[in-house]
């Protein structure tokens, strides 16, 4: 009777290798990640896609049991971030906090957030409220992930606890640590978005699109998270298998800007098409104007060596003065006005880019005032005689909805 007790806590009832218990540990984990992905984040935060009724409640009943989250405190929450991107009131931005703090501690912010009745009256609207909301998963949140122990400790045996344990820590290391603090600190941008989001890797497998963070904070509410040929957003992939077996109804996605070839025509279609893509027009002009000025630089014989090396350093910062601050932080670049003042390029690249925000800063214009504004731009960067602006220009007005 001993022995038969020592073997089903050594073992458990499935009595598993130690290379099925971590494959299962790893199927497990990813289940709980396209849970947040799919049901709580394009689901309900941005409501960018609608799930059949038994997969909604499959979600939140693996949600309840593998993390104890309650999805309207997270929508909220989440949402709350979008609204206050970088800002002293942004639940977790690592620009205001800190990097570390975010990655390490990214818990304890989501919970200290998630108390604020405040956060919740203001962002928490249309969440779900049924009976099982309001009296099993709001009401009893530490039920849920006290079960998953039982259930691991009975299936794996004693090291059912490790399972458990890494179960627990997967949510706010990987995505509440992780995406909150990386993606917002390291890794590449599509999109000039007005804050510091960041895409950390372009294969979105392990979290499952999330890694795409730069993507979704210039469309928040596409259901797709990968916006180039070579990214992969596999919350995406299983967005399409469901929808395939009529159990998930996409919402919104954003797609590709559509540019008409030999159009030199700058019209209200236009101005809808760059409105629409603004993020994504501001990154090429970014990309156009920084090859140009680096090249400028260089040849700038006022500018010592060392100052051309820092210019060159900085020059993205450079062009995005005029832009909205970066993130709360004072720019650091000493030679700024020097090179203002003595590098007609560059002078000419930071005024354009300032012009071309205007555009969509001013939400008290006519359409007739900023298709005027659009073309005025348009030919001004083409007669700047800085020819990467010029054809930057050029392939603006092939803009079409």
């Amino acid at each position: 009777m001993l022995g038969d007790l020592l073997l089903f806590l050594s073992s458990g009832l499935l009595a598993l290798s130690w290379w099925q218990l971590f494959l299962g540990t790893i199927v497990m984990t990813h289940i709980t990640i396209v849970s947040v992905t799919l049901y709580l984040h394009r689901c309900l935060a941005h409501r960018a896609l609608d799930l059949h009724p038994a997969v909604r409640h499959f979600f939140r009943f693996w949600l309840w049991m593998t993390t104890g989250i309650s999805g309207g405190s997270w929508a909220a929450v989440h949402r709350k971030h979008h609204a206050k991107c970088e800002t002293a009131d942004d639940p977790h931005s690592p620009q205001m906090r800190g990097v570390l703090k975010v990655v390490l501690e990214g818990a304890e912010l989501y919970t200290a957030e998630s108390l604020s009745e405040e956060t919740l009256r203001r962002f928490s609207s249309g969440m779900p409220q049924d009976w099982l909301e309001r009296n099993v998963y709001m009401r009893y949140p530490n039920l849920g992930v006290s079960l998953l122990m039982v259930i691991d400790v009975a299936l794996f045996g004693v090291i059912g606890v490790s399972v458990w344990a890494v179960q627990m820590m997967w949510i706010p290391f990987w995505a509440g640590g992780v995406v909150n603090g990386f993606g917002h600190f390291l890794g590449y941008r599509n999109f000039d978005t007005d804050d510091a989001s960041t895409n950390v890797i372009a294969l979105g497998i392990l979290l499952g699109g999330e890694e795409l963070h730069n993507n979704h904070h210039a469309y928040p509410t596409s259901a797709k998270l990968s916006n180039k040929w070579y990214e992969l957003d596999v919350g995406w992939m299983y967005t399409c298998i469901l929808a395939a077996f009529k159990l998930a109804t996409v919402r919104k996605v954003s797609l590709p800007a559509r540019l008409i070839a030999g159009k030199r025509t700058v019209d209200d279609a236009t101005l809808q098409a760059v409105l629409r893509h603004r993020h994504e027009v501001m990154a090429s002009y970014l990309k156009s104007a920084e090859i140009v000025c680096v090249q400028a630089l260089a040849r700038d014989r006022h500018l010592r060596r060392r100052e051309k090396h820092l210019l060159r350093c900085d020059v993205r910062e450079l062009l995005r003065q005029q832009a909205p601050p970066a993130w709360g932080k004072p720019p650091q670049l000493p030679s700024f006005h020097g090179a203002w003042g003595d590098n007609s390029t560059l002078r000419t690249c930071i005024e354009l880019r300032r012009e071309l925000l205007v555009l969509w800063g001013h939400s008290s214009a006519s359409r007739e005032q900023s298709v005027k504004q659009l073309q005025v731009w348009c030919r001004a960067a083409e007669q700047s005689g800085i020819e990467a602006i010029g054809a930057f220009s050029l392939r603006l007005r092939q803009y079409a909805v």
